[in-house]
């Protein structure tokens, strides 16, 4: 496979991933995505940001996650987001240390 090929045939998985947890699946939680799978939408736009800024593409935070969340974050959370019980936080704060790094304030 020439490397255009894989290029477009990954990009159209990562569309169809993105589709998939915004469209069919809006009601799974990023903290429920986080631990079970250590990762969710907010990492999947960090990566989106970070592959433009190795092309020299400026995005910000906020710009990047309206292209995966398909609107503004904060309106996602308002739509979709629950309050997650304590057990939930604890296990988060475990899969984002050992997938992400440390919070960063």
């Amino acid at each position: 496979m020439d490397d255009q090929t894989r290029t477009e045939l990954e990009a159209a998985a990562f569309r169809a991933l993105v589709h998939h947890l915004m469209v069919k699946r809006p009601e799974v939680q990023n903290i429920d995505l986080m631990n079970l799978g250590g990762f969710c939408r907010n990492c999947l736009s960090r990566w989106y940001q970070e592959a433009a800024a190795e092309r020299g593409i400026a995005m910000t935070k906020d710009e990047a996650r309206e292209i995966v969340y398909g609107m503004p974050y904060a309106e996602w959370v308002a739509l979709h987001q629950t309050e997650a019980d304590a057990d939930k936080k604890a296990a988060f704060d475990k899969a984002f240390a050992e997938n992400v790094g440390p919070k960063q304030a």
